[in-house]
């Protein structure tokens, strides 16, 4: 039995002749001829107008041990015309850093997630990404983050708003346990997007913005993501509202998750009802003008 690489190497080689051979000579403005006895383009006719070697693609398209760029892929990408999915598979099948578009900033979810969300009320619902990016919410989540709606794109991130927000003024409690263990989930995720300038621009804003993170991130530490968690929500009219989270993947959006908090008691179930039907919707914590000040003057500074 051959080793994983050896595995590897086969699969991609199989999977380069089978999207070759689907192409057919006029798809690319080259002649059909008349002595082809295979489908789709020949070895030789992807090298030249990927810009490669012939005998260089000859040996990735036979499994051959060889160093691949990512610059090289990408040409072989684009001439083989790979959709995101077929692409992302030819990276990782030929162990190379894929710098094309980040995968979560082309997330496009399915439009039956925000029904599927809406009937979760008054569960708080939400959908991330690796990159706790945050896709999209319901009304319970809304009404523990009432600003979310208003906030940039780039804002719109758990960890971001973890470390950024004045504890005071947290939709949760916020303990040092729970930000180094994202902190440590997220540095197991960026393993599977080191060099996407994306993820590496995301990083260092938040080594930017937040000493904290900064010293966690450096500590190296990894962990997955758990199947549940206990948190502790807050709002102005309910300063304790526990809840257990339970995490989903979606999968015709890869990489990301539904996470849904469950209420932990009757008392908490109760609370939420009132708030998803409007109560409270104008209450603020007492610091609030202090912290939309703090958020302005982050803002200035990106």
């Amino acid at each position: 039995m051959g080793s994983v690489n050896d595995l590897r190497r086969g699969e991609l080689a199989a999977f380069l002749r089978s999207r070759r051979e689907r192409i057919s000579p006029g798809d690319v403005g080259l002649p059909h001829g008349q002595r082809r006895r295979t489908a789709g383009l020949r070895r030789e006719e992807v090298a030249q107008l990927a810009g490669v070697g012939v005998t260089w693609y000859t040996w990735l398209e036979q499994g051959r041990p060889i160093h691949v760029s990512a610059q090289v892929l990408e040409a072989v990408a684009r001439t083989l015309r790979l959709d995101p999915v077929e692409r992302r598979h030819l990276f990782r099948l030929a162990e190379a850093t894929d710098t094309g578009p980040d995968d979560h900033e082309c997330a496009r979810l399915s439009p039956e997630i925000q029904p599927i969300l809406d009937a979760l009320n008054p569960m708080p619902a939400q959908v991330l990404t690796e990159r706790w990016d945050i896709l999209a919410w319901n009304t319970a989540y809304q009404v523990i983050f009432p600003r979310i709606p208003q906030y940039e794109p780039d804002e719109r991130n758990a960890i971001y708003k973890c470390f950024t927000l004045p504890g005071c003024c947290r939709g949760y409690e916020n303990t040092e346990d729970h930000r180094a263990f994202m902190v440590a989930q997220l540095r197991a995720n960026y393993g599977h997007h080191i060099g996407d300038p994306t993820w590496t621009s995301f990083i260092k804003r938040m080594e930017s913005v937040s000493s904290e993170f900064a010293e966690m991130w450096q500590r190296q530490e990894v962990a997955g993501p758990p199947r549940s968690a206990f948190k502790v929500f807050r709002h102005p009219l309910y300063p304790k509202l526990p809840m257990t989270s339970t995490s989903l993947s979606v999968e015709r959006a890869p990489g990301t998750r539904i996470v849904v908090y469950t209420p932990a008691d009757e008392a908490t179930r109760l609370a939420m009802q009132r708030l998803v039907a409007g109560e409270g919707a104008d209450a603020h914590f007492p610091c609030h003008a202090a912290h939309r000040a703090r958020e302005l003057e982050l803002a200035g500074a990106r």
